[in-house]
C-alpha cells in the first residue's frame, strides 16, 4: 500500500501534468467548472474500470468550497447588518456581564455567540422564515450557549423589554417573566421550540425532525414545501455520540430540508478541538462520506486577494500544514506574531505580507465572521436538492473580546468582564456608550424608530414574523374515542392466554382503525417489531421507505411480509434506541412544530430506554412531547433468558423523575385499555403536555373484564382488585399490593395464606406507584400551606383505611419503586416492601422470581413476618412457612451478588 501511494504521490512526468492542467484550466474557462468536474469523474471512472486504484479522498484543499467568483451576492445593507450586529454582540456581553455582576453567581456564556453572532445574523436577516399563513415556517436548532444573542436580538425588536434581560437566568425571582439560561421550551413555551444545551442532543433530534417532516409530506399529512431545519453546533460538541451517529440516515434518506451550520471556533470548553489537527477537515470527510453537501467556509474576504496571488499553491500548502491549535495562537497572539509563526514559514508567503501592517494581518477575518461568505453558503444550502448540507464554519471564539478572551483556553468560561474589557469591547465594535457609563455596562437600543430597529423589523416582515416562537397548541380538533371503542381489550380473554404487550398492541389497532385518530398513529421500532408482536401491521399499515420498496421481499409469499412503502406509516429506525426516540419526539412535537397533531408510539425493550436515552426523554420533557412510550418485555423476572444487561428493574423510578411522565405498570388488557384512552384523551383532545410511559411484558396468562367502577383508581395508580371479604373482629388479615405480572404472583399468595394459614387478604391493583407518590406529596404540601383548611388524605391513604393488618407490596421493580409509597400509609400500618434489587439473571422465570424473593412463597411470607410482628400469628408459623415453601434462609441477598 505504501509502495503505492508513492507511484500516486510522485510526478513522473511535469511535462506532461502540466498538459493536463493546462487542457483542464482551458475547458473551466470556457465551459466552467461543473464541465471541468463531468469529464474528471469519467477519466476516474475509466481508470478504475482498467484496475487502476484511486482511493477516494474525502476531504478537499483548506479553502472556501465556493469559488469567489460563483459566490452568490447578499442583498440588502452589510452597513446596516454590521450595525445592527455589533448592537446584538454589546447586549448579549451586557447581559452576561450585568448578571454576574449581581450576588448569586449567575453565570452564563459570552465567547459560544460572540463567535457566531454573523452566522446567526446572516440566517435572521435572509434565510429563516417564520410560520404564516403564506409559510408553515423553519425551525432553527440554536446552539444552547448561544442564547443571549438571541435574547439581544429580540429586545432590538422589541419582544423582550430591559428588565426581562436583567432577569436572564432569574427564572424563579422573575415570576415567569425571567429568561431560561438556555433554549428551554418548558420554561419559555411561547418562545423556544427545541432544547438543544445537553451537547449532541440537537443534531440527532434535527436529523428525525427531518425525516420526519418528509414522512409527513409522503403520507399527504401536510403539503410539500421548502421549509428546512437548521440546527447550530460547535466543533467541540461533534465529540459526542449523538451529534454524528445518525448523519448516514440523512445522506441515505437525501433530507434535502437540513442544513447542520457547525460553528467552527476551533476550541472546546477548556482549550483546541484538535490542537494537533484541522477538525474542518475531519468534518468535511465524515460528512461527505455519509453523503452530504459539505460546504467549508474557511476564509474571509480579506484573504480573497492573496489567494489569487498564490499562484503556486504555497498559501494553500501552508493552509494544509497548519494545525488547529497553531491557527487559536495567531489569533490569540496578533498579527505580527502571526507574520512570524504563520506567514514566515516560507519565503513565498512571507513575501505576500510584506506590503500589511500587523494590524492588517489581524484583520484578515475568517469566513464565519464574513457575512457576504456565510450568505453564499446558505444559499447553496438552501437550493442543494437530493442531498443535506453541512456548513463548516472557521470563526474565532470569543470575537471581540480582544484579551478577556479572544482565542484563549479559558474563553468558554468567561463570564465577567473587567472595566477595561468592557471598554475595548465598546471601543472595538464602536458602541455609543459613554465612559462615565461605562462601569454600569449599559444595554443600548437605538429606539424602535431607528433605521436600525425598522430594517430589522422590515427584514422579519419579509420572512413572516418573529422567531423563535412556538405553537402551544394546535389548530386541529380531534376526539379521542372512548372506553367502549377498546371493548375488544376491555373485555376477558377467557381460556385465551395473552400477554399485556399483545394487549397493546392490539389497542394500537384499535385506534388505528379510528378514522380521526387512525392517520395520526405512528408506531416505532428500533428493528423489534416482531419481538412485540407488531409484524403484522407491516401488511396492514406499512413501512415508511422514502423511495419505496425497490425489491420484493422474500417472505413476499406469506401473510405478513415485509412491506416498505413511501406513505408506509410504521417507522422502522433500525437497532437505534437513540433513533428511535429522537423520531418518537419529533412526532410528539409535531402539534406545536408543524401544526400537525400525532400520536406516536415507541416500542422498545424497557432495559434500553431511560436507562439509555434519559437525556432525550428528559428533553422530551422540556419541548413538552406527547405520546406514548412502551417500554416492551419489561421487568426483571419476566424477560427470561437474556439476563443482566436486559432485565428492566429500575425504569420506572427513572420515568418518575421527569415532571410530565404518567408512568404505568398494568397487569391487565383492561388497565390498557384505560390507560391508553385517557392518554389519548389527555394528549389529542385536551391538548395536555404530558406524556405517558407503559411497561408491558412477554408473559401469557388469561386476563378478566374490566370490574366495574375502577377507571378512576387505575388511573390515579391503585384500586381494589379483590375483596378479602367482610373483615371480622379478630379477623386475620393482610394488604396485598402489586403491579404488573408480579400482581398475579401476589394473587397466588393471597391463596396460599387463606388455604395454609387461615389469613384473608384484601389484594390491590397498583398501576402506578408513581402516581400514588405525586398524589401523595401535592397533599402533604397542601396541607402544610393550609393549616387552618380541612386537610387532604392522599389518595393512597384514603383507600387502605378502615383496612385490616400490615400492607405488603411486590413488583417486578427494585424495592424503591413500591417503597416510594410509605410515606403515605395509614397510621399503624405496617409495610413490607419486596422488589427485585440486584443485577439481572438468566433463567426461567420460577427460578427467577425465586431468587429475587418476590414469588408468591416469599409474598406468603413476607405477609406472615408482618403478622407475627403485629402479633398476630406466632414465630412458629411464620417458620412453618419458611420450611413448607423451600425458602431458603442462608441464601445471598440477590441485590450484593
Amino acid at each position: 500500500m505504501d509502495q503505492i501511494d508513492d507511484i500516486l504521490h510522485q510526478d513522473l512526468d511535469p511535462t506532461e501534468t502540466q498538459e493536463w492542467v493546462e487542457s483542464l484550466s482551458a475547458v473551466i474557462n470556457r465551459e466552467g467548472t461543473e464541465r471541468a468536474h463531468f469529464l474528471l469523474e469519467k477519466l476516474v471512472d475509466s481508470t478504475r474500470r482498467s484496475g487502476g486504484y484511486l482511493p477516494f479522498d474525502p476531504t478537499t484543499e483548506y479553502v472556501n468550497t465556493i469559488p469567489t467568483h460563483l459566490e452568490a451576492k447578499m442583498p440588502g445593507d452589510a452597513a446596516m447588518e454590521w450595525r445592527i450586529r455589533t448592537l446584538i454582540r454589546w447586549n448579549a456581553m451586557a447581559m452576561v456581564v450585568r448578571a454576574n455582576r449581581k450576588p448569586g453567581e449567575l453565570g452564563g456564556h459570552i465567547a459560544s455567540f460572540a463567535s457566531s453572532a454573523t452566522l446567526y445574523d446572516v440566517g435572521f436577516n435572509h434565510f429563516w422564515r417564520a410560520p404564516s399563513a403564506d409559510h408553515p415556517g423553519d425551525l432553527v436548532f440554536h446552539q444552547g450557549h448561544s442564547s443571549p444573542g438571541i435574547y439581544a436580538r429580540s429586545f432590538l425588536e422589541g419582544r423582550i423589554g430591559e428588565d426581562q434581560l436583567d432577569l436572564f437566568r432569574m427564572e424563579v425571582a422573575g415570576h415567569g417573566r425571567g429568561l431560561s439560561s438556555y433554549p428551554h421550551p418548558w420554561l419559555m413555551p411561547d418562545y423556544w421550540q427545541v432544547p438543544t444545551v445537553s451537547m449532541g442532543l440537537g443534531p440527532i433530534q434535527a436529523i428525525y425532525q427531518a425525516q420526519f417532516w418528509k414522512y409527513l409530506e409522503h403520507r399527504g399529512l401536510i403539503p410539500k414545501s421548502d421549509r428546512k431545519i437548521w440546527c447550530f453546533m460547535g466543533d467541540g460538541e461533534t465529540d459526542e455520540p449523538e451529534s454524528l451517529g445518525a448523519i448516514a440516515l440523512a445522506g441515505r434518506e437525501g433530507l434535502d430540508n437540513l442544513i447542520f451550520v457547525i460553528n467552527a471556533n476551533l476550541q472546546r470548553l477548556d482549550g483546541p478541538v484538535r490542537g494537533n489537527g484541522k477538525i474542518i477537515q475531519e468534518l468535511e470527510g465524515v460528512f461527505r462520506g455519509a453523503g452530504w453537501n459539505a460546504l467549508k467556509v474557511v476564509w474571509g474576504s480579506y484573504w480573497d486577494p492573496l489567494l489569487a496571488r498564490d499562484t503556486r499553491g504555497v498559501l494553500r500548502k501552508l493552509m494544509m500544514e497548519t494545525v488547529d491549535g497553531e491557527y487559536q495562537a495567531c489569533k490569540a497572539f496578533g498579527g505580527a506574531y502571526t507574520r512570524e509563526h504563520f506567514f514566515g514559514k516560507y519565503p513565498e508567503t512571507r513575501e505576500m505580507v510584506t506590503n500589511l501592517s500587523d494590524d492588517d494581518i489581524w484583520r484578515l477575518n475568517r469566513g464565519g465572521h464574513d457575512p457576504h461568505k456565510v450568505y453564499a453558503a446558505y444559499h447553496q444550502a438552501v437550493n442543494t436538492k437530493g442531498m443535506p448540507t453541512v456548513i463548516l464554519a472557521k470563526t474565532v471564539k470569543g470575537y471581540g473580546m480582544g484579551a478577556a478572551g479572544e482565542s484563549q483556553n479559558p474563553t468558554h468560561q468567561q463570564k465577567k468582564l473587567d472595566d477595561e474589557a468592557v471598554r475595548h469591547f465598546r471601543d472595538r465594535f464602536n458602541i455609543p456608550v459613554t465612559d462615565d457609563k461605562l462601569k454600569d455596562v449599559p444595554y443600548y437600543h437605538p429606539g424602535k424608530d431607528s433605521a436600525e430597529v425598522q430594517y430589522m423589523l422590515e427584514r422579519r416582515k419579509e420572512l413572516g414574523g418573529f422567531l423563535p416562537q412556538r405553537r402551544r397548541h394546535t389548530d386541529v380538533k380531534l376526539k379521542a374515542p372512548d372506553l367502549a371503542g377498546f371493548e375488544q381489550i376491555t373485555k376477558g380473554t377467557g381460556d385465551r392466554e395473552i400477554s399485556t404487550t399483545m394487549a397493546l398492541v392490539r389497542g394500537m389497532n384499535l385506534l388505528l382503525r379510528d378514522k380521526a385518530i387512525g392517520p395520526r398513529v405512528v408506531p416505532i421500532v428500533a428493528d423489534e417489531a416482531r419481538t412485540f408482536g407488531m409484524e403484522g401491521m407491516f401488511r396492514q399499515i406499512g413501512i415508511y421507505a422514502p423511495f419505496g420498496q425497490k425489491y420484493r421481499p422474500q417472505d413476499a409469499d406469506q401473510l405478513l411480509y415485509y412491506r416498505e412503502d413511501q406513505k408506509g406509516q410504521v417507522l422502522q429506525e433500525g437497532i437505534s434506541e437513540a433513533g428511535g426516540m429522537a423520531a418518537w419526539m419529533a412526532a410528539a412535537t409535531s402539534y406545536s412544530i408543524s401544526n400537525t397533531p400525532m400520536l406516536p408510539f415507541f416500542i422498545y425493550y424497557s432495559m434500553f430506554g431511560f436507562q439509555r436515552i434519559g437525556d432525550l426523554a428528559w428533553a422530551a420533557g422540556d419541548m413538552r412531547s406527547r405520546g406514548f412510550l412502551i417500554g416492551g418485555t419489561a421487568g426483571r423476572t419476566t424477560l427470561n433468558g437474556e439476563g443482566l444487561q436486559h432485565e428492566d428493574g429500575h425504569s420506572h423510578l427513572l420515568a418518575g423523575a421527569i415532571p410530565n411522565v404518567r408512568a404505568y405498570d398494568p397487569t391487565f388488557s383492561y388497565e390498557v385499555a384505560v390507560i391508553l384512552q385517557d392518554g389519548t384523551r389527555r394528549m389529542l383532545e385536551d391538548q395536555e403536555d404530558v406524556y405517558y410511559y407503559l411497561t408491558v411484558m412477554n408473559e401469557n396468562y388469561a386476563h378478566p373484564d374490566l370490574p366495574q367502577g375502577v377507571e378512576e383508581g387505575i388511573i390515579k395508580g391503585m384500586y381494589l382488585f379483590k375483596d378479602g371479604g367482610k373483615a371480622k373482629k379478630g379477623d386475620t388479615r393482610v394488604q396485598l399490593l402489586g403491579s404488573g405480572t408480579i400482581l398475579r404472583e401476589v394473587i397466588a399468595a393471597a391463596e396460599l395464606l387463606e388455604k395454609d394459614f387461615g389469613v384473608s387478604a384484601d389484594i390491590w391493583s397498583v398501576p402506578s406507584f408513581s402516581e400514588l407518590r405525586r398524589d401523595g406529596f401535592d397533599a402533604e404540601r397542601w396541607n402544610r400551606l393550609h393549616p387552618e383548611s380541612e386537610q387532604r388524605v392522599p389518595y393512597v391513604t384514603g383507600l387502605l383505611q378502615g383496612h385490616q393488618g400490615p400492607a405488603i407490596a411486590a413488583t417486578d421493580y427494585v424495592r424503591e419503586y413500591a417503597d416510594q409509597i410509605r410515606a403515605f400509609m395509614p397510621d399503624g400500618m405496617r409495610f413490607t416492601v419486596l422488589g427485585t434489587d440486584g443485577f439481572g439473571r438468566s433463567d426461567t422465570r420460577e427460578h427467577l422470581r425465586n431468587f429475587f424473593e418476590v414469588d408468591r412463597y416469599w409474598i406468603a411470607h413476607a405477609a406472615l413476618a408482618a403478622l407475627a410482628k403485629d402479633g398476630k400469628v406466632n414465630a412458629k408459623d411464620v417458620a412453618r412457612a419458611i420450611r413448607e415453601y423451600k425458602l431458603d434462609p442462608d441464601k445471598p441477598n440477590p441485590q450484593s451478588v
